[in-house]
């Protein structure tokens, strides 16, 4: 045999032998479903796969609830309740479809998984929506720092009640302010102090007086 037909042969039969090339096996949507951006009906939709469409099936998670599939060049994924087998005659749906199918067990990376399929799409600029729907989050989950061209930070709680007090404070110096400048003369005697201002003597009448 000659030696560059060697060399091919033992080229693809390493490319056979790479770990992690993926293989697809073919099955069918038994319903019109919905293709989403992630193992769950949380994550956006990114087509509608029609009843009785071929899906190539990349793998599923290890509990066979969702697979990684590709519709006519877009990736997303699907539940396996709606997927649908045939071999020697026999339909398979559900989980037995994809024990049937061979399908690989994977994982689902949001971050990477995103960074290479969606990138274009308009759900990929809010992703941090989705992120820890599936899986540990990827961004940070502290607060954004506060953009002072938005104006100073909110003083703090005892800051805040210190300001009403005084705030209450200064009201209530005006009020009294205001009544006693009501009076030249200073304000008025109490109501039970007679208006005469004669000497007391309990045969005079009548008092001013609150009972």
């Amino acid at each position: 045999m000659p030696r560059l037909t060697l060399l091919k042969t033992a080229f693809a039969l390493g490319a056979v032998a790479l770990p992690g090339v993926a293989h697809a096996a073919t099955a069918i949507a038994t319903t019109n479903v919905n293709l989403r951006a992630g193992p769950s009906t949380a994550y956006p939709p990114v087509n509608v796969v029609r009843g009785g469409e071929d899906v190539q099936v990349y793998g599923c998670l290890a509990n066979r609830s969702w697979c990684d599939v590709d519709f006519y060049g877009q990736r997303g994924w699907m539940s396996s309740n709606y997927l649908a087998f045939v071999r020697g005659g026999t339909r398979y749906t559900g989980e037995r479809s994809v024990r049937y199918l061979g399908a690989p067990v994977i994982t689902y990376s949001f971050g990477d998984y995103w960074d290479r399929h969606y990138r274009g799409r308009p759900f990929y600029r809010d992703r941090q929506r989705w992120d820890g729907v599936y899986g540990p989050r990827i961004f940070d989950r502290a607060a954004p720092r506060r953009d002072w061209r938005d104006g100073p930070p909110p003083p703090p709680p005892h800051a805040r009640r210190d300001e009403r007090r005084d705030r209450w404070e200064e009201r209530r110096e005006d009020r009294r302010d205001r009544r006693d400048d009501r009076f030249e003369d200073g304000p008025p005697p109490p109501r039970w102090q007679r208006t005469d201002m004669r000497p007391f003597d309990p045969e005079d009448g009548p008092y001013d007086r609150d009972y």
